[in-house]
């Protein structure tokens, strides 16, 4: 299993941390992933609380046939840059029409909203971005919502069960109910 987390400038640390960090521990290959295009950009990416990161490549140099699952983390202006790269809006439309799992947390399910994919499916977001969420029907008490190959979660307070949800999907309930006790977390 290979999973890319999307970083750009001002993404939610918490948000892309926790999915990294849990995917790792459920050995799942995860890889942090820079939008930066430029030949001379650095891999750090500095996010919206001033935590600097050192992603692992660039998207340039990512083999998306590879993966088997993308992830978009929240935050602002995060989710504003991660929009404005053309191969992730590429790729993501790429997933989509294949089926294959994308996931998106906090502001970031807006940009498959915005793009026309939550369309008869179910959704959440961070309150303040539900209106994004075009076309999808929003369930009122749910943290972390799988509609068909679309995982999208809630924000910062939801990133442990929504990277939990990932385990789940990728290595089943077994596995994401033994990292949810080994981190002292509710089960999964």
């Amino acid at each position: 299993m290979r999973v890319a987390v999307f970083f750009a400038e001002g993404f939610e640390e918490i948000e892309a941390l926790t999915v990294v960090d849990i995917l790792r521990r459920a050995e799942v290959e995860t890889e942090m992933v820079s939008i930066a295009e430029e030949e001379t950009a650095t891999l750090a990416v500095t996010g919206s609380h001033g935590i600097t990161v050192t992603a692992d490549s660039k998207i340039t140099d990512t083999d998306f046939a590879a993966l088997d699952m993308i992830v978009l983390p929240g935050g602002m202006p995060g989710t504003l840059n991660l929009e404005k790269s053309s191969i992730l809006q590429m790729q993501i439309r790429a997933f989509h029409e294949e089926k294959r799992t994308v996931a998106a947390i906090c502001a970031a399910p807006g940009i498959l909203g915005r793009m026309g994919l939550l369309k008869g499916l179910q959704a959440v977001s961070h309150p303040s971005a539900e209106d994004d969420l075009q076309g999808a029907e929003i369930p009122p008490l749910e943290e972390v919502v799988v509609s068909d190959h679309i995982i999208t979660s809630r924000g910062m307070g939801t990133a442990i069960p929504f990277a939990l949800q990932l385990v789940t999907e990728l290595q089943g309930r077994e596995k994401a109910d033994a990292i949810a006790r080994a981190i002292c977390f509710r089960a999964a």
